[in-house]
C-alpha cells in the first residue's frame, strides 16, 4: 500500500513539473502583438509589392497591437540581398497589453544590380524583447535602378605635376540606370586657378539595350587635358568632375599638387627688371618708362635682364603684355636714394662717434698719467 501511495506521489510531482514547465514555455512563446504586423514601405503596404529604387533611402513602418505588458521592447527592419544586408533597430520602450504601437525606421536599399536592371530582396521584421517577440519575414520586394544614374568607375589623376605642363584626367563612365543616358558632357575644373573644359561622352545605352551588342556601349572612356599656367603658385589644388546630361547631374573631386620654381617670372633687381621665361614658346612685353616704352623678347626658356637706371627722384615703371595687359609695375630712383643718403649718414655718424671715442680715450690716458708725478712732489715737499 505505501510502495502505491509512494508511486502515485511521484507521478503527480512529475505532473506537476511537466505543467509548469508547459505553462512556462508557453508564457516564454507568446506573441508580443495580436494579429500579427502590419508593415508599409515609403506609405505602400507590403502586400501591395512596393518597389524600390537601389541606393537610395526607405521608410519603413511597423504597427501592432500589444497583447501583454513589456519592457525594452525594440522593433528590427532588415533587408537581405544577395551579397548586402542592412538593417535598422528602433530604440526601446515599453507597452502595455490593448494599445497599438506605430514604429519608423530608416534603411538605405544596397545596390547589387550590375547586369539586371531590378531584382528582389527579402524584408523581415521582429518586434521583441528578452522573453516575448513576433516576427514576420520572407516579405519580398522588387528593387530596380534609379531612372538616371551614372558612376565614375575610374578617374586616373597625376599625384603631382610641374606648373606649365598638361594635367591629363583619364576617366571610365558606366551607365548604371534604368534608361539611356544621351548627350553626356564631363567638365573638369580647378576653381582655385578658374581653369575650366569640358567634353562630349556620348550616348551611354542602358544595360537591357545591350544584349545583341557590345557590352561596351553602357561604358565610356575618355581622357581631358588642362594646361596649367606657369605662373601657378606652388600648393595642392582640389579637381572637379562633374558628368550631365539633360536627365542628371554627377560630381566628384580629385586632388594634384602642382610644384613651381619660378612663381615670379618678373622680378625687379638693383641693376633693373629681370625676365624669366621657362615656357616652350617665345614672349615679348612692352616696357613703359616716363621716358619712353621699351620692348623686349625673351627666348623659350632664357631669362633677360633690362637695366633701368636710378636719379634722385622717384617713378614707376610699368610692364605690360603685348595685348596691353598691365602684368608688372615697379618703382625705382628716390627710394634707392634715400636709402644710400641713410646708409652715408649711418656711417659718417659711426666715424664721428669712433673719433670722439679715441680722444676722451687719449684725455684719459694723460690724465692717468700725470697723476704719480703730483704724489711725488707732495711726498718730498712734505719731508
Amino acid at each position: 500500500m505505501k510502495k502505491k501511495m509512494k508511486t502515485k506521489n511521484l507521478l503527480v510531482s512529475f505532473l506537476a513539473v511537466a505543467m509548469v514547465a508547459f505553462l512556462t514555455a508557453t508564457i516564454s512563446a507568446a506573441e508580443i502583438a495580436s494579429g500579427g504586423l502590419e508593415i508599409e514601405v515609403n506609405d505602400i503596404n507590403v502586400s501591395q509589392s512596393p518597389a524600390l529604387v537601389a541606393g537610395q533611402s526607405v521608410t519603413i513602418e511597423v504597427t501592432f497591437t500589444a497583447t501583454i505588458d513589456a519592457s525594452n521592447v525594440r522593433v528590427k527592419a532588415e533587408l537581405e540581398g544577395e551579397k548586402v544586408d542592412v538593417d535598422a533597430v528602433s530604440e526601446t520602450f515599453d507597452v502595455e497589453a490593448g494599445r497599438t504601437y506605430k514604429k519608423s525606421l530608416e534603411l538605405v536599399v544596397p545596390y547589387e544590380l550590375k547586369d539586371e536592371l531590378s531584382s528582389n530582396v527579402e524584408l523581415s521584421v521582429k518586434v521583441w524583447n528578452g522573453e516575448h517577440k513576433t516576427e514576420r519575414s520572407g516579405i519580398l520586394l522588387r528593387v530596380q535602378r534609379p531612372s538616371y544614374n551614372i558612376a565614375f568607375k575610374s578617374i586616373s589623376v597625376p599625384q603631382s605635376i610641374e606648373a606649365g605642363d598638361d594635367l591629363p584626367i583619364e576617366l571610365v563612365l558606366k551607365n548604371i540606370g534604368y534608361n539611356n543616358l544621351d548627350d553626356l558632357y564631363v567638365i573638369v575644373r580647378i576653381p582655385a586657378l578658374g581653369i575650366e573644359k569640358s567634353a562630349y561622352f556620348g550616348d551611354l545605352v542602358a544595360i537591357e539595350n545591350c544584349t545583341e551588342c557590345d557590352k561596351e556601349t553602357d561604358t565610356a572612356t575618355g581622357k581631358i587635358t588642362i594646361s596649367i599656367p606657369y605662373e601657378t603658385p606652388e600648393g595642392v589644388y582640389t579637381i572637379e568632375i562633374e558628368a550631365s546630361n539633360d536627365d542628371l547631374v554627377l560630381s566628384e573631386t580629385k586632388t594634384v599638387a602642382i610644384r613651381n620654381e619660378f612663381p615670379d617670372q618678373i622680378i625687379k633687381t638693383a641693376q633693373g627688371i629681370l625676365f624669366i621665361n621657362p615656357t616652350s614658346k617665345l614672349k615679348m612685353y612692352r616696357i613703359v618708362l616716363p621716358t619712353g616704352e621699351q620692348f623686349v623678347t625673351i627666348k623659350a626658356g632664357s631669362s633677360e635682364l633690362v637695366p633701368i637706371s636710378a636719379n634722385s627722384e622717384i617713378y614707376t615703371v610699368n610692364v605690360l603684355s603685348m595685348k596691353g595687359e598691365l602684368v608688372a609695375s615697379f618703382d625705382f630712383g628716390k627710394s634707392g636714394a634715400k636709402s644710400e643718403s641713410a646708409n652715408s649718414a649711418i656711417i659718417a655718424l659711426t666715424i664721428a662717434l669712433a673719433i670722439i671715442f679715441v680722444v676722451l680715450l687719449v684725455i684719459l690716458i694723460v690724465l692717468l698719467g700725470k697723476k704719480p708725478s703730483k704724489s711725488e712732489e707732495l711726498s718730498e715737499s712734505y719731508y
